[in-house]
């Protein structure tokens, strides 16, 4: 997977891949996806990639007051989607820092990209401090 404003993500990391499919709803006036909702796409790709490596965001922030935050989006639009399109969003995991998270993902219809993004998402506390990864989450983030 390789990412214009994110660079390249190693060979070796499988991108997590949610499949979805545009609704009308998604569309704006000229039948095209409104640019906002590839960040609502992304975001599933992201939970969804997280789940899949065991992270549980809802017991995360019930057991240890901790919680994801994204700080900075870059995105690339490359082509447009339209109304029922079927979509793939890749997420791979590019960076991690004691308290953050890079991640670059990938929004395509077959093989061709619509989008192309990095996200950084910061850990913090419950008072919105930083927090350094606790062990467990940094080993089930490691696997991706």
């Amino acid at each position: 997977m390789t990412a214009g404003v994110a660079g390249r993500v190693t060979a070796d990391a499988a991108p997590h891949r949610l499949t979805l499919r545009v609704y009308y709803e998604d569309t704006d006036f000229a039948g095209v996806v409104y640019y906002a909702n590839y960040l609502k796409f992304i975001e599933r790709g992201r939970t969804e990639a997280l789940r899949a490596l065991g992270v549980d965001q809802g017991r995360l922030k019930a057991e240890q007051g901790l919680a994801f935050v994204v700080t900075r989006v870059e995105i690339d639009y490359r082509r447009p989607a339209a109304f029922d399109d079927l979509l793939t969003v890749e997420t791979a995991l590019a960076r991690l820092g004691g308290a953050s998270v890079v991640m670059d993902q990938r929004v395509a219809r077959g093989e061709t990209t619509l989008a192309e993004a990095r996200v950084t998402l910061a850990l913090v506390d419950a008072s919105g401090k930083a927090a350094r990864l606790p062990p467990a989450l940094r080993r089930a983030l490691m696997q991706a």
